[in-house]
């Protein structure tokens, strides 16, 4: 189904380039759109976004830089528009997750008309440290994890391969880039540093998620167990009664006191595993996966440190 819907959003771009008419959509270009600009860069989701600003720094004034899913729409139902493929195709450097959600990139690609645009994949640059959510049960195929910008240590490695092509493109600006993005890496460090001084410190190393799970690699480089009513960001809604129990009964054994939901969850799952718990009075807490952020946030100043940062606080909670 995507591929036919890609298909044909491909071709109405063609046509609609051939018009001189362009179709308008809902993605977000914080610098204004300049055409004039050297270096276009276009993101999928608002961590690539956020790390390629870091970079370009002062220079955001040479850079068009355009955030593709915004306004709070997912990742996983995102659908580009012929604005977004326009776009793509004639950008510099395009970063993406490169998972199953973004199948709809291979079809586009192909259409780039930059004929020295390059593409950044981001599972691809993980390689063998890809994480399998679940195997396919069909195919018996591990279907990895597309939620890679949630590890910091990823984030790290993601940004000094962003600044590397950004200085290969623009090598006037290139002691820039690499600089910007060895200041962030400190940052980054430094609140990695501070996620492994919470969990040594903490009395429990479990969490337990009353909703879907993307904090895989997260809990991965932090050594952390949990449990979760949905693995990865599974399109599932409802809970068995088998899972509610199950969960409600690991918060007993644990002696937890706090359960996880991700944004913009509803919350009424997690309030059905605090009821069937015996003690009844286990508190909700959010851990934010990025994946809903919009453009009044990141007006307001939102940024992938700010996050990772009231994650952290989430996750202290949470171990206590």
């Amino acid at each position: 189904m995507k591929r036919y819907l890609v298909a044909a959003l491909l071709l109405l771009g063609t046509v609609l380039a051939l018009t001189a008419c362009g179709a308008g959509n809902d993605n977000a270009d914080f610098n204004g759109g300049n055409s004039d600009k050297s270096l276009k860069i276009v993101t999928t989701i608002f961590p690539e976004y956020d790390w390629v600003r870091q970079i370009v720094g002062d220079l955001n004034g040479q850079a068009e830089i355009t955030l593709l899913v915004a306004n709070g729409l997912d990742l996983h139902s995102y659908q580009p528009t012929v604005e977004d493929i326009r776009k793509l195709s004639e950008c510099d450097l395009f970063v993406y997750v490169g998972g199953e959600s973004e199948e709809w990139v291979e079809a586009a690609l192909q259409e780039a008309v930059n004929p020295n645009m390059q593409a950044l994949n981001l599972l691809a640059v993980l390689g063998d440290a890809a994480m399998a959510e679940q195997t396919d049960q069909l195919t018996g195929k591990p279907e990895y994890d597309e939620h890679v910008w949630l590890s910091l240590k990823n984030a790290g490695l993601f940004c000094s391969i962003i600044a590397e092509k950004l200085a290969d493109m623009d090598p006037d600006n290139a002691e820039v880039y690499l600089a910007n993005a060895a200041a962030y890496q400190e940052k980054l460090e430094l609140l990695d540093a501070d996620y492994k001084s919470v969990v040594a410190a903490a009395p429990q190393k479990t969490l337990v998620f009353a909703d879907r799970f993307p904090f895989l690699y997260l809990a991965e480089d932090y050594g952390l167990n949990w449990y979760a009513a949905f693995a990865g960001c599974s399109a599932e809604t409802e809970a068995s009664f088998a899972t509610i129990q199950f969960l409600a009964e690991k918060i007993d054994e644990l002696g937890l006191h706090n359960v996880l939901v991700i944004e913009q969850s509803d919350q009424r799952l997690a309030q059905t595993v605090v009821q069937n718990t015996q003690n009844r009075d286990q508190q909700i807490l959010v851990m934010d996966s990025m994946q809903a952020i919009t453009s009044k946030d990141i007006d307001e100043g939102a940024s992938y440190l700010t996050i990772m940062e009231k994650n952290l606080a989430a996750l202290r909670e949470a171990l206590n």
